[in-house]
């Protein structure tokens, strides 16, 4: 069996790694030609395009790169022609993923891809393409199914491959109350989000004076990038690589919507969710984005179950009411009991494992 696997961006290299692994213990005479990361190479996928090369975000990047992106494009084209793989698996990244779907199809190559773009929240017009192009989606979030099934596409829920990544410890730990008196930070990854975000996350910092406040510094950027904003905060400390680690130890957590706002859930912590962008690009989003919620947790849940605090909402005051409730035993408690009803929903594990049985099964 000979797979060709794309993944552009960290978090395709994480899932595409523990596909690779689970693809190798179901049948190890599997050969993985990839395009990914240190993790995807080092759970048997031979590399040929690091994501770290792939990595253009916002238009102005992408029109500056594009004759590299282009080059990319043919070269991948190429690429898995000389290959000549059983099946294509896409894993996330949209914009060129969705692309070389379209030219696979043409070609009469099988393409299965796992974890679908967010499509269901803005952009529904890709569900056609998909429909089209791709022939069998491996999806994780539990109401993606009901989603495509509107659309006639073949989508099956595999569960969510971040309860394979988090390395999961006796329930009891993750799931217990947490009696340390760190709060943790987590104010995104980008330069743009970590400016806006993080000062207002500071700012309540200084009436908290019983806890030791913890940034989870994001990877791309460095600790002089951080200094300014921490320069009036000298009791606020900053760790860079041990998100997982922080959260495990954390009472609470202040977190930027997206995939930690999961990943904090999944490990347990109560937290808020925080977002703010600038004036416009909140306005587009409210009119292009359909989605009741901001968070993972309350998506999935289909329900409040953590507070949301967005655009102007997300000031001082109603930081320190919301971190207040969740510091509380009830509070605390409460969410926690949601987070275990969450891993269930979720598949309560082996996402990887049945995603490489749908894999070789299709191909």
């Amino acid at each position: 069996m000979k797979l060709y696997l794309i993944a552009g961006e960290a978090s395709g290299d994480l899932h595409g790694s523990n596909l690779v692994k689970a693809l190798l213990a179901r049948d190890p005479s599997t050969e993985c030609r990839a395009w990914g990361g240190d993790k995807m190479q080092a759970a048997g996928a031979s590399i040929v395009k690091h994501y770290r090369d792939l990595a253009f975000m916002g238009f102005v990047e992408v029109v500056k790169n594009l004759r590299t992106i282009l080059g990319n494009l043919a070269f991948c084209k190429q690429d898995i022609l000389d290959y000549q793989p059983d099946a294509l698996v896409l894993i996330d990244y949209p914009g060129f993923n969705l692309r070389i779907a379209k030219w696979a199809h043409k070609q009469g190559i099988r393409v299965i891809y796992y974890i679908s773009p967010q499509i269901w929240a803005w952009h529904r017009a890709r569900v056609y393409d998909i429909k089209r192009d791709v022939d069998k989606m491996l999806v994780i979030l539990p109401f993606e199914p009901d989603f495509y099934k509107k659309y006639g596409v073949n989508a099956t829920f595999v569960g969510h491959p971040l309860l394979d990544a988090i390395e999961l410890e006796a329930e009891a730990d993750l799931l217990g109350p947490k009696t340390g008196n760190t709060i943790a930070l987590l104010p995104g990854s980008r330069k743009q989000e970590v400016t806006r975000i993080l000062p207002v996350m500071l700012s309540i910092t200084p009436f908290y004076p019983e806890y030791q406040f913890v940034i989870a510094g994001a990877s791309a950027l460095n600790a002089e990038f951080y200094a300014p904003m921490l320069a009036a905060y000298p009791n606020v400390s900053l760790q860079f690589d041990q998100t997982y680690a922080m959260l495990r130890a954390a009472k609470a957590a202040l977190v930027k919507s997206g995939t930690s706002t999961l990943e904090t859930a999944l490990i347990g912590t109560p937290q808020v969710v925080c977002y703010t962008g600038s004036p416009v690009s909140y306005a587009i989003a409210r009119r292009i984005v359909d989605v009741k919620y901001i968070s993972l947790v309350n998506l999935i849940m289909d329900q409040p179950l953590v507070q949301e605090l967005i655009q102007d909402q997300f000031n001082t005051v109603q930081v320190k009411a919301a971190l207040d409730q969740i510091l509380t035993p009830e509070a605390a408690k409460d969410m926690r009991d949601a987070y275990a009803a969450l891993r269930v929903v979720l598949g309560g594990g082996g996402a990887s494992w049945r995603a490489a049985g749908e894999v070789l099964e299709l191909s």
